[in-house]
């Protein structure tokens, strides 16, 4: 069975802001809230696990020093 293809964070976003504007619309049943409240979990697990891998990547910021390279960690607003 093939793998699905795992959405971008851009594409996991745009889903979960269509759910929520389809949810808020206030006219699915019961059973279509709790399928999309469901996936809205998922893409926004998804989005929050590509915004981890991004922060990690970016704590190593790489300077040139005097020919060699020197790793800092970088301090984000908020945490």
């Amino acid at each position: 069975m093939p793998r699905k293809k795992e959405l971008s964070f851009e594409e996991s976003l745009e889903k979960l802001e269509e759910i929520v504007k389809t949810m808020e619309e206030g006219s699915l049943s019961l059973k279509d809230l709790m399928t999309n409240y469901s996936e809205g979990v998922q893409l926004a697990k998804n989005c929050l696990t590509s915004l981890d891998r991004a922060e990690k990547t970016m704590d190593l910021l790489v300077k040139e020093e005097k020919g060699t390279v020197k790793e800092e960690h970088l301090d984000i607003e908020g945490e």
